[in-house]
């Protein structure tokens, strides 16, 4: 297949290009910048300029392609207080990809988000769904985001084969520069590798090349309407990411309360105090997904997370 791909040279997108052209696919990615443009053109991709607001560049990528994946996601943005105005950007994307393979049948995937399903129990590829009662627990842009999954599934009524691949909140590797690294950098900043409250709230987590493969067997035999769950691991315990991190930097390991979560992890203490395990069983047994990466606390020991802060 010929796949046009958003957020290709990010870091889903850029293990996400090399696994389709291993398996023989032809990547047509979108880039806003020459150094992502040259990134995807040494990773074998031909290159189409322009920005997840170039509409009209979205609608030509997609027409010209077998299949999509968006995987573009304004979090600039969204982590700066614009939450909602991304998940609005995000929505005009999705609907300009939707009207381009209306009645084509063509793959059309999105990247979502598991945190905050089904707080304190283990949510399912299930949960989340428009019937769901989780959607008037979310407000402003978490709910927006929500809608758009939605939005990305209905498309199956029109004649596309949606999916909707939700991403733990770590998705995790050499060269991870999300949550877990800023977990890190707090505890090098702070002195201390810190948890909230018993850190006994769990965090489901992925290695970023099984994400990748998650994508291309989503993208070759997904069934239209799907909601998938990219998690390798259904919880990890919060405490022992702090434990290991604590352990490689040779610091303190010490509870933080919820009362001051923000004013010691900054942004991260909204997110951090989760308690968001999930499965991924039906995933599993749809696609033959086979997690193979190394867990989140053994990829933690493998040291590069503290060598890249270090450095």
């Amino acid at each position: 297949m010929r796949v046009f791909i958003t957020g290709a040279s990010g870091w889903i997108g850029s293990a996400v290009v090399p696994e389709l052209i291993g398996a023989g696919h032809r990547i047509l990615g979108l880039a806003r910048s020459d150094a992502s443009a040259a990134a995807l053109l040494s990773a074998g991709a031909e290159v189409r300029r322009g920005t997840i607001d170039d509409l009209d560049v979205l609608h030509a990528g997609a027409a010209e392609s077998d299949g999509v994946i968006h995987l573009a996601f304004k979090h600039d943005i969204a982590f700066s207080g614009g939450f909602e105005d991304a998940a609005a950007a995000d929505r005009r994307a999705i609907d300009t990809f939707g009207d381009a393979l209306a009645g084509s049948d063509r793959p059309f995937l999105i990247a979502s988000g598991t945190l905050g399903l089904a707080p304190g129990r283990v949510a399912t590829e299930l949960d989340g769904q428009p019937s769901d009662p989780v959607d008037a627990q979310l407000t402003g842009g978490p709910a927006r985001r929500l809608a758009n999954a939605h939005a990305t599934i209905a498309l199956a009524d029109r004649g596309v084969r949606s999916s909707v691949v939700r991403l733990p909140p770590t998705v995790h590797g050499d060269g991870d520069n999300g949550f877990i690294a800023a977990v890190v950098a707090t505890a090098r900043a702070k002195g201390v590798s810190g948890y909230i409250g018993d850190g006994t709230n769990r965090w489901p987590a992925v290695h970023r090349s099984d994400a990748a493969r998650l994508f291309r067997l989503a993208l070759e035999s997904a069934p239209a309407g799907s909601t998938l769950h990219a998690a390798a691991e259904d919880g990890v315990p919060i405490r022992a990411v702090a434990e290991v991190i604590g352990r490689h930097l040779g610091l303190a390991v010490a509870s933080v309360s919820t009362d001051d979560a923000t004013e010691h992890f900054s942004w991260l203490g909204g997110f951090l105090g989760l308690d968001s395990p999930v499965s991924s069983v039906r995933t599993r047994e749809l696609l033959d997904w086979q997690p193979s990466g190394p867990g989140l606390v053994d990829d933690l020991d493998l040291g590069h997370y503290f060598a890249t802060a270090a450095g």
